[in-house]
């Protein structure tokens, strides 16, 4: 019986993980599909952003109420409608006919995205009660995360080159559809004892916030920095912050538990997470447009040009996982730290000439400090919180992650215009 109750959970912690690629997938791979879209689409840089960030900016706005409507309604079905939203917005954007058609299905995917993160997270922790047993099964779900973001631009360029870039969602569709027959089977139902009510107040000032600072961010390029539009959005923004933490104290059962951040290692969790991924996102694109359009590599060679990255992210991630389980979080942040620093140092000298070792050494350095990042900022997040408040924390840490990665992506890209500069030969 206790071998079939280890199985069990086994299995609930890979359809939870499962769950995890697609979501960390789809924050990465359409970055190799950029120049594609553009060329296909004839679209504008302003264009193109929309098409990664309205997928961030729903995906960040929905998690903390997708945690409440997990606890409230049960965690198993508001997983499995989360799948089947973000399956079936997969296939939409596979088919869409234009831009605009696109922004819309990955703002659909986003919404079952939402769904998905927080409450796989609280299903993990209902499921693994012993500490340290737990503390594993949180560094194994760490480890997904960057082992998905980092297979992402690989595996993405593969799919544009040898297909298109509509290839780039198929392959959500079938992960999704085993996940969701996995959870029927699999994943226990469960509610939380007493569910918070819901906070629609606090939902809207959460969605101001981060739109407003996400669009003022894409707009600021095109229309000015100083121009009534942006200054508008950035302080709208810069108000509803304030006003958020402030209604969010005062309210009896808040979308936001704003005493989360009175613990330390929560608040340290949540701004290294806030860091880590701006500067992974940026990261990304930048490379991703110097790549092809500085270097002129086709979509694949740039897919694997960044393969080191990946490998050790696969290679990595689980060993923090481990470590974390074993030793705490504070043995992997430090090497996450010397890893992403010195990678960035060397990626700030990047130009058309650089050699193709010195790259790739820069990427190996990056990828090794992001591959130890994820397992100890979520245990952190997490591990010190009662069972009945880990899915809260878990979807601010989720959003945490996603916050900064659109503001990022739009300020790197705001000084990559224009977007097609003539390109060289090829470099092989």
């Amino acid at each position: 019986m206790v071998e079939m109750t280890r199985r069990r959970k086994s299995a609930v912690l890979a359809i939870c993980s499962m769950s995890l690629l697609i979501v960390g997938l789809d924050n990465t791979i359409v970055n190799i599909a950029l120049p594609s879209l553009r060329r296909d689409f004839d679209a504008s840089p302003a264009g193109l952003q929309w098409s990664v960030d309205s997928y961030t900016i729903v995906l960040a706005s929905l998690l903390m109420l997708a945690g409440s409507m997990g606890d409230r309604l049960g965690r198993r079905r508001v997983f499995q409608t989360g799948l089947t939203l973000f399956t079936l917005g997969s296939l939409l954007c596979s088919v869409a006919p234009g831009l605009g058609w696109l922004v819309g299905f990955r703002m659909l995917q986003a919404v079952g995205g939402s769904m998905l993160n927080p409450v796989a997270m609280s299903i993990i922790t209902n499921t693994f009660i012993e500490p340290r047993e737990r503390a594993r099964a949180i560094g194994v779900w760490g480890a997904v995360i960057g082992i998905s973001m980092g297979l992402g631009p690989v595996l993405g360029g593969v799919l544009v080159e040898w297909v298109n870039w509509r290839a780039i969602f198929w392959i959500n569709i079938p992960i999704g559809l085993l996940a969701l027959t996995l959870a029927q089977l699999f994943v226990p139902e469960s509610r939380a004892a007493r569910p918070r009510r819901l906070d629609p107040v606090g939902q809207i000032l959460v969605i101001i916030v981060l739109a407003a600072l996400t669009y003022g961010l894409i707009a600021a390029p095109e229309v000015g920095w100083t121009s009534a539009t942006t200054l508008g959005l950035l302080g709208l923004a810069a108000a509803a912050v304030p006003l958020l933490a402030r209604y969010e104290s005062r309210h009896a059962e808040p979308l936001l538990d704003v005493g989360l951040f009175r613990v330390a290692s929560f608040s340290g969790a949540t701004a290294t997470a806030v860091c880590v991924f701006g500067a992974f996102s940026g990261t990304l694109l930048l490379n991703t447009i110097y790549l092809q359009d500085v270097r002129g590599y086709s979509p694949l060679h740039a897919g694997l040009v960044t393969l080191p990255m990946a490998a050790v992210v696969i290679v990595g991630a689980p060993i923090s996982g481990r470590m974390v389980g074993r030793f705490g979080p504070r043995p992997s942040l430090l090497i996450a730290g010397v890893g992403l620093t010195a990678g960035s140092l060397v990626m700030t000298v990047l130009d058309a000439g650089t050699s193709l070792a010195t790259l790739l050494s820069a990427y190996v350095v990056f990828g090794v400090g992001f591959s130890f990042v994820n397992a100890p900022i979520t245990n952190t997040a997490v591990s010190g919180m009662p069972i009945e408040r880990a899915g809260v924390a878990a979807a601010v840490a989720s959003t945490s992650r996603q916050v900064w990665a659109s503001p990022s992506a739009s300020r790197w890209s705001a000084r990559l215009r224009p977007w097609a500069p003539p390109r060289p030969a090829r470099r092989e």
